[in-house]
């Protein structure tokens, strides 16, 4: 698997203070792969896509795509993975809540058989540190906590955390299964998904880090964070009456930790 490219999809809108630390923190922890890093850019206000274009051009391996139509999360991930020239794909949240350090985890655990790998908050090991007074709000923890656990009663357990957004996939997979969605409910879909058809999920803990930059793009209040909660709801209980049973009969338990 050293000769494959992982493709770095980054989503961004306003990041510019976390960015560059983002791909330096990934080029330089992430070993035995080519790299390629595409930023999908929202038409930032702070600079961001300015810097990438710097960026850029001092590095080929660094792509921008700057986007000023049809704009959010999913639209921007969508384009990102059509543009990925990689074997692999992979993509977090650009604000350093979800650390490069533990990115070597994933890639282990594809060398070890694994189609897919996310990062977990809900495993043995896995949680969230909450820095009083930070830029994130309590009430996206802990709405995150109810809406998982009630996932996981809906869907099953084959994953325990259904809106991670930290993900190393085979481009492959990604070619079968088409992101679907407007925001975060993207991923509860597609993990329940391939965990219905048997793909092989590998979930690993890590902690989750408050953003040291920047404004959270989940909501900086308790009612937009439940504005947005009913799309994952409604994307929840969809799925539970659309497919009926959690897996197919000839799905491969995902190996969770623990």
């Amino acid at each position: 698997m050293s000769d494959k490219m992982i493709s770095f999809v980054l989503p961004t809108y306003n990041e510019a203070g976390n960015i560059e630390r983002l791909i330096s923190g990934l080029d330089s922890r992430v070993q035995g792969f080519e790299k390629e890093f595409i930023v999908v850019d929202d038409n930032s206000r702070d600079g961001t896509w300015q810097l990438v274009e710097k960026m850029a051009a001092e590095n080929p391996r660094i792509r921008l795509i700057l986007r000023t139509t049809d704009r959010g999360l999913t639209p921007s991930l969508k384009e990102g993975i059509r543009a990925a020239r990689g074997d692999l794909v992979a993509w977090m949240d650009c604000d350093l809540s979800m650390p490069p350090s533990e990115f070597p985890k994933f890639t282990r655990e594809m060398k070890n058989g694994c189609e897919c790998v996310i990062g977990s908050r809900y495993v043995a090991g896995g949680g969230t540190v909450f820095r009083t007074g930070g830029p994130d709000s309590l009430w996206g923890i802990l709405l995150s906590t109810i809406l998982n656990r009630f996932a996981v009663c809906a869907l099953g357990d084959d994953i325990l955390d259904y809106t991670s957004g930290f993900i190393l996939i085979e481009k492959l997979i990604l070619n079968r299964y088409p992101l679907k969605g407007d925001y975060g409910e993207y991923f509860i879909d597609l993990m329940f998904r391939l965990c219905r058809d048997g793909v092989k999920v590998r979930e690993i803990p890590y902690l989750s880090q408050p953003r040291e930059s920047g404004q959270s793009k989940s909501g900086p209040d308790f009612w937009t964070y439940m504005k947005r909660g009913w799309r994952y709801v409604a994307t929840i209980i969809g799925l539970r009456f659309r497919y009926g049973s959690r897996r197919k009969k000839d799905a491969r338990r995902s190996p969770a930790y623990r």
